[in-house]
């Protein structure tokens, strides 16, 4: 039976599972080697296809790059969409600091994704950090600031505050390797738990508490 004039045929079993194989090695070989060091070679062998299958599906590295920057994207912020403004704000501050720290652990290759995107100057997530990050960022901080007003919160810098959570939760993925060499220990950030709640905790509790 014809397809209907505009329509799109529907990828088949095996199309769903070569693009995800490749986007799983994909992933694998740009949070190891980035952007520039990476090879649709590289990807290919890792996927277990040849380079022209891997041609089939994307037409080179930047568009299996941009995909998986675009799914990370909405991965990335679910976290900060997740604050509620009409929470407890310290409990909601440190739930968000849990979330940033169980996504280290659960997604460390994304992390280091990202984290290679952003040192590189962010070439082809730029307009993802204009349009979807940074109204969010203004949201959320706004929310903090409101917090502090009301006396809720110990007066921090909202934003200082975010890059904060970021940097003591993200480290434990993007330097993995340091950490497991200082610690002696392949686990994934053992007492960050503790530590990062004690620190936050002391951090925003108000004076009069």
């Amino acid at each position: 039976m014809p397809m209907p004039d505009g329509a799109e045929k529907k990828p088949s079993r095996i199309q769903l599972r070569n693009r995800s194989l490749i986007l799983d090695a994909a992933l694998d070989v740009f949070s190891a080697h980035g952007y520039r060091g990476a090879t649709l070679d590289q990807i290919a062998e890792a996927a277990g296809l040849s380079k022209p299958n891997i041609l089939y599906y994307f037409s080179g590295k930047e568009e299996i790059h941009v995909t998986l920057l675009n799914q990370l994207m909405e991965t990335w912020l679910d976290p900060l969409i997740e604050m509620d403004a009409s929470g407890d704000p310290l409990q909601e501050l440190l739930a968000y600091v849990q979330r940033k720290l169980d996504m280290a652990r659960e997604l460390p290759r994304e992390s280091r994704l990202f984290a290679g995107e952003i040192i590189q100057g962010a070439p082809r997530m730029l307009p993802h950090l204009e349009a979807d990050l940074k109204p969010l960022f203004d949201e959320k901080c706004a929310v903090i600031q409101a917090w502090v007003d009301a006396g809720k919160l110990a007066p921090v810098d909202p934003r200082h505050l975010v890059f904060s959570i970021w940097s003591t939760t993200q480290h434990y993925a993007d330097f993995a390797v340091q950490i497991g060499v200082l610690m002696s220990t392949d686990k994934p950030a053992p007492g960050a738990d503790a530590y990062l709640r004690d620190l936050f905790t002391n951090l925003l509790t108000p004076a009069n508490r």
